[in-house]
């Protein structure tokens, strides 16, 4: 069975539509995944220090469209996208630092991200405040006082920098980063049906 490793920010929109978008295509694949949180601000501080610049240049012309190729994949995968916000860009050390303290519970970790996700591109809620997490912790069924106190902790911002290093250290250089079978490497939601057409050989080939 195939397995995939998706290496996360939750302040990226991009990421936003593929967290989205993946899933249907690992229900038809039958491939396994892995959600692994990172701080995309380390990745581009080591892997793509430009994007800054790029982004602030007024005259860029991928940058002018961006936004409207947003809203379109947006509204393609259904998925609520309001952005940029008033709380953008995310500081999202403290989000991702509480993903990390439910890596070890998957299936907790990817509810509780598809949650943060909509709080923060569908109804704007500012991620950067610790309130706001437990808030979204909480409505997922999870004690958020007590995730966030755990975030705080030394081994769970080791395991946020771990993450990032490894990532860096296989290629990444941006969110979302993937992996298939530990070697094939693929970046951004518009690199999904290159995934796909993967997933699909891997599996016709075990079959």
């Amino acid at each position: 069975m195939a397995h995939v490793e998706f290496f996360y920010d939750l302040s990226s929109p991009w990421t936003r539509l593929a967290f989205a978008n993946i899933r249907p295509i690992l229900a038809e694949t039958g491939a396994t995944i892995t959600w692994r949180p990172f701080l995309v601000g380390g990745v581009f501080n080591a892997a793509n220090p430009g994007l800054y610049d790029r982004r602030a240049d007024t005259n860029n012309r991928a940058q002018q469209h961006a936004w409207r190729w947003l809203s379109e994949w947006a509204q393609l995968a259904g998925t609520a996208m309001h952005f940029p916000s008033a709380h953008h860009p995310l500081r999202s050390v403290a989000a991702m630092r509480l993903c990390c303290a439910l890596e070890h519970d998957q299936a907790g970790l990817e509810r509780f991200s598809d949650a943060a996700f909509d709080a923060y591109f569908g109804e704007q809620r500012n991620l950067d405040d610790p309130a706001e997490l437990i808030a979204v912790a909480d409505a997922c069924g999870f004690d958020g006082g007590e995730l966030a106190a755990l975030s705080t902790s030394q081994p769970i911002k080791d395991r946020l920098r771990a993450n990032t290093e490894e990532a860096i250290a296989r290629g990444a250089y941006g969110s979302p980063t993937l992996f298939v079978d530990g070697e094939h490497m693929y970046f951004g939601n518009d690199q999904l049906p290159l995934v796909r057409q993967r997933l699909l050989g891997l599996r016709d080939q075990n079959a």
